[in-house]
């Protein structure tokens, strides 16, 4: 290796190495031993061409002293050419050896990425809902990618690097002490002066590499939230485009600063090292000269040890600072193992049975239910705090029971945050009630099975949440078998046929970031056909038309009209004239049942409803008639 490369490769690791130091449990190395476990095989043979491809690169140095004495010595002509085609024949397996561990490396660690990036994935789907309203997107995702890729490196990269960096280094020092032990010992005199400036120049540029990540990733943020359709349309309301640019070029101005200061820093370094490791070979050839001219030693040893020199600054540097590399690259399992250990709060039971055939019943009796504190659900590396709120949830719903019969309508009404949509997430169990029970034909929800709630229940929202991705997809998320034909049906009783008819791509257009670019009334209705598509038996309407105009209401009570035919519901409406139909009408306040009824029989009662109904009659000035 030459010695400028070995150079960069020093500071490389120093700087890596001292990112972070933390240190880990006997615990998490047996965790990383099952994730390994289905690699053995790959993995060992890995080590074992590793330590090979080290053998080989000792061996070439000693041939190659071993040519020159021949040289010297006159040897025969077929010694020097066998001797120089053994050289190429190391060669050509040294590379080869290159080739096939690099194809196993990718493929250990290619598969752990694979493997830990898919456990990661699947338990953060079983988080519940509160865990994604606390937790930074960013952060989370970092856990997937770079977190995930330092563990892969903990394998592919340093565990064969100290196994292979240790057998070149004891091959290495054994040889050169066998042709002489002095040289030997005036090149260890000198490694402190390359290992030294490598362990403090990291470190500086540690610090360096870890501000200007912090910059870069208050830059990707901005630009994250800034360039949605919903923060480009927030700033350019209020004007700031000129303050949000500053605040962009003031980091991005600090990140060119720092990519100036650590270039330099990194030439400044590589210089210095160059110079240690020519005043090294200097030192090689000058006592190996005067060895060599009073006989004590032959010239081939003195061309050996100075090319078995860049054999050994290169892995003793590496070894010099194998323990904070490798707990460095470790502590990324750690931050990977820390998401796998947060607990879900909803799980199957043992023995969890299906929603019973049928019509379905929804009732809830003796609810009590408080969102859960922030440490059981929730970490405080991912909401980028320094602690998490351990406080205990304030209980949002005290003592609330209600049924809703198969095939009928029950209406929750009331003030914001009195607990009507934590209703509908019970209802989906998207949380678990601390008292009392949600039954589904008369079976806790808690004794069913999650996948069976989810064919069962069907939910609108009020914000119409859909990705960016096609109509198709979009609608597929609820049955991916449906047929062409199934999907035009919907789209029909969703009134949307002709509108994405007349689209571009037809079912292939994309409905962009959240569904923006179509109106709001369209989105509604395109999660009306999905609902419509899944064919649940109880819908949950979650003030499906509370952000519209008055002609996009009414297009979307069209579709849901027939989303709610002969199903059983439970609608929380903000427009009261909307569930004047219902079977039964809920009034909830500060989290507890104060009215129940029908909509004529809460209006004849003069209270909360009737104060309701009345505020909102009068704020439309509409001519509709009360009772």
């Amino acid at each position: 290796m030459d010695m400028e490369v070995t150079a960069w490769h020093s500071l490389y690791n120093a700087m890596h190495a001292e990112q972070d130091r933390r240190p880990f449990s006997r615990a998490t190395l047996r965790r990383i031993g099952r994730f390994a476990r289905p690699h053995r095989r790959i993995l060992a043979l890995f080590l074992l061409l590793s330590v090979a491809s080290a053998v080989l690169a000792v061996a070439s140095p000693v041939l190659a002293g071993r040519v020159v004495d021949a040289i010297v010595h006159r040897a025969p002509v077929e010694s020097v050419v066998t001797m120089a085609a053994l050289i190429a024949v190391i060669a050509l397996l040294d590379a080869g050896l290159g080739l096939v561990t690099r194809w196993l490396s990718a493929n250990i660690g290619e598969g752990l990425i694979l493997d830990l990036r898919t456990a990661v994935f699947d338990h953060v789907q079983r988080m519940p809902v509160a865990f994604f309203t606390r937790t930074r997107t960013g952060a989370l995702v970092s856990r997937l990618n770079n977190d995930v890729i330092g563990a892969q490196r903990a394998f592919s990269n340093t565990l064969s690097g100290v196994v292979s960096n240790l057998v070149t280094l004891v091959l290495t020092l054994v040889v050169m002490i066998g042709l002489s032990w002095q040289i030997t010992l005036m090149a260890l005199v000198l490694l402190p002066l390359f290992v030294y400036p490598a362990r403090r120049m990291g470190s500086r540029l540690a610090r360096l590499e870890r501000e200007a990540a912090n910059h870069n990733s208050q830059m990707s943020t901005q630009m994250t939230e800034r360039f949605s359709a919903p923060g480009a349309t927030l700033i350019k309301l209020f004007g700031r485009p000129a303050n949000e640019s500053a605040e962009f070029a003031a980091r991005a101005r600090r990140v060119r600063d720092i990519g100036v200061r650590t270039a330099m820093v990194q030439s400044v370094f590589v210089t210095a090292l160059t110079l240690v490791s020519a005043l090294a070979l200097a030192v090689v050839y000058g006592l190996g000269g005067f060895y060599s001219l009073r006989g004590e030693l032959e010239p081939g040893n003195v061309v050996a040890l100075a090319l078995l020199l860049t054999r050994l600054y290169a892995p003793l540097t590496a070894l010099a600072s194998a323990r904070v590399e490798v707990m460095s690259a470790l502590v990324s399992f750690e931050r990977v193992f820390e998401v796998l250990d947060l607990q879900p709060l909803i799980a199957d039971r043992p023995g969890a049975r299906t929603v019973p055939d049928g019509p379905v019943s929804v009732e809830l009796s003796g609810v009590r239910f408080a969102y859960p504190s922030a440490d059981k659900v929730s970490l405080a590396s991912l909401e980028e705090v320094a602690a998490l709120d351990t406080r205990g949830g304030v209980e949002v719903l005290h003592d609330v029971s209600f049924r809703a019969e198969p095939g009928r309508m029950v209406a929750l009404v009331g003030s914001s945050g009195a607990g009507k949509s934590t209703i509908a997430q019970l209802l989906t169990r998207l949380y678990d009630v601390d008292e009392g029970s949600v039954r589904l034909s008369g079976v806790d929800v808690r004794d069913l099975t999650a996948e069976s709630i989810r064919e069962t229940l069907g939910m609108v929202t009020q914000d119409g949440h859909l990705f960016h991705e096609s109509v198709r997809a979009n609608l597929l998320l609820a049955r991916p078998t449906a047929s062409e034909e199934e999907l035009w049906e919907v789209l029909r009783r969703a009134r949307l046929d002709e509108l994405v008819a007349g689209l571009p791509d037809g079912l292939e257009t994309i409905v962009g970031e959240r569904g923006y670019r179509l109106s709001g009334g369209e989105r509604q209705r395109l999660t009306i056909a999905r609902l419509l598509l899944a064919r649940p038996r109880v819908v949950i309407l979650d003030e499906a038309t509370a952000h519209l105009d008055s002609t996009s209401e009414a297009a979307v009570q069209e579709a849901l009209g027939e989303a709610l035919a002969g199903r059983t519901a439970v609608v929380i409406a903000h427009r009261l004239s909307t569930i004047r139909a219902a079977d039964l009408i809920l009034v909830i306040e500060d989290g507890r049942v104060a009215e129940r009824g029908t909509h004529d029989e809460l209006l004849a009662a003069g209270g909360r409803y009737e104060e309701l109904y009345r505020t909102q009659f009068d704020e439309r000035g509409a001519a509709e008639p009360v009772g």
